[in-house]
């Protein structure tokens, strides 16, 4: 399906479920079951990076965890013999925050959240056979569920609440989801391996492993909301209302705060105030804020510090530079003529005549240091040098120097 076509028919409206044909039959290049028991076994995971949970319960974490032994006495690393047994007595197995710990998953995130514009994370859920490990909810970010491994059956029912915001978790209307997962369901399938189902935020699901061990991979897409700017707007209101004599004004000494009749013209003085005072808003700024507020959530691509570092101290004019991968960046005025460069969730200040050299490596995303316009040679190494240790710019393939051979 074309992005175009997902993105009308059914992004944030309604769930799609797609099977393994058309997906390319596998999902194992991001994760399988060996790499599950690597994470477990052998990558000192902590929690909150794991969760157990059964027959909708979650299990608590000290039944899983305890201290790494000499030398990492930390007592919430994972017991990869409790998670057995645990397993093994029909427990799911959460890990959470895979786009930060797996690299094939780093790398499938990232580049995601470049492609639909909302930050995204990714969970994996691994079942013992015949079980259970969460009931029937709702999520509050849609999501992608990627079936890795064995089957599980899924049942999906219509959202009890639309568009759910992220305070709104379904534990607040447990009674309401239960009752509508009686209904009905819009989605009754069972999920093999490259099969993938969409859930827009909001739509209920519960699943059951068959057979034998199930593993998918929920990718969840922490939408940009209308609410999110409703919040930007909100708190751009709160600073700007702040210089107004007339809100900042005390009540009256005395006051009666038991009467709503009392503060009454006071209130209807304060909604006029902050109405005026919306009026002021400039859109432009609220879009700023918004978009400070998701680049903050989305990861650009990981650097080598030891390598960049290295590669930092040794470059020449022939140096290629490269626009870290899915950095973010817009240019601007800066006061004084300067020019500010917003990469991701940092800004940088520039002197003026830099301002082609950075455009020009925004525009193509790679080029030779000896090509940076309109500088001089020693300007253009020590604006490279700078690009590549506040991770603006990477060497490729750089790699820390070895000792010399024997």
């Amino acid at each position: 399906m074309a992005p175009e076509d997902f993105g009308e028919h059914y992004w944030a409206r309604r769930p799609l479920l797609t099977r393994a044909e058309d997906t390319g039959n596998s999902f194992t290049d991001l994760l399988d079951l060996p790499a599950v028991d690597e994470l477990l076994s052998r990558r000192g995971l902590r929690t909150p990076f794991l969760r157990i949970a059964k027959d909708g319960a979650v299990v608590e974490a000290k039944r899983f965890t305890t201290s790494g032994g000499a030398g990492a006495e930390i007592a919430d690393q994972v017991s990869s013999d409790s998670v057995l047994r645990l397993f093994a007595e029909g427990s799911t197995v959460v890990l959470q925050g895979l786009h930060r710990l797996w690299p094939p998953l780093i790398e499938f995130a990232d580049s995601l959240a470049a492609d639909v514009g909302h930050p995204t994370q990714v969970n994996a859920y691994v079942t013992p056979p015949s079980s259970r490990g969460f009931s029937p909810h709702y999520d509050v970010h849609d999501v992608f569920v990627l079936q890795v491994a064995g089957e599980k059956h899924w049942t999906i029912h219509e959202p009890v609440l639309p568009d759910p915001l992220r305070t709104q978790v379904w534990t607040d209307r447990a009674a309401e989801v239960a009752a509508a997962a009686e209904r009905e369901p819009v989605i009754d399938a069972v999920l093999r391996p490259g099969d993938a189902l969409y859930l827009p935020r909001g739509y209920l699901h519960s699943a059951r492993a068959l057979g034998e061990i199930s593993a998918h991979l929920t990718v969840g897409i922490h939408s940009v909301t209308r609410w999110a700017a409703a919040e930007s707007v909100l708190d751009l209101v709160r600073t700007l209302a702040a210089d107004d004599p007339a809100l900042r004004s005390s009540l009256p000494l005395g006051i009666d705060l038991g009467d709503p009749d009392v503060v009454a013209d006071d209130v209807a003085a304060v909604v006029d105030g902050l109405r005026e005072w919306l009026g002021r808003v400039d859109p432009a700024e609220v879009a700023d804020r918004l978009r400070a507020r998701t680049w903050a959530q989305v990861r650009p691509e990981p650097v080598a510090p030891l390598a960049q570092a290295t590669a930092a101290a040794a470059l020449t004019a022939e140096t290629v530079l490269r626009l870290r991968t899915r950095l973010r960046c817009v240019l601007r005025d800066g006061e004084d003529g300067g020019v500010v460069l917003v990469g991701g969730r940092r800004t940088h200040t520039f002197p003026a005549e830099q301002r082609p050299a950075l455009a020009e490596l925004l525009t193509v995303g790679e080029l030779k240091v000896g090509d940076l316009p309109g500088l001089d040679p020693a300007d253009r190494l020590a604006l490279a040098r700078r690009l590549v240790t506040e991770s603006i710019a990477t060497v490729p393939d750089a790699a820390v120097a070895g000792p010399p051979p024997l």
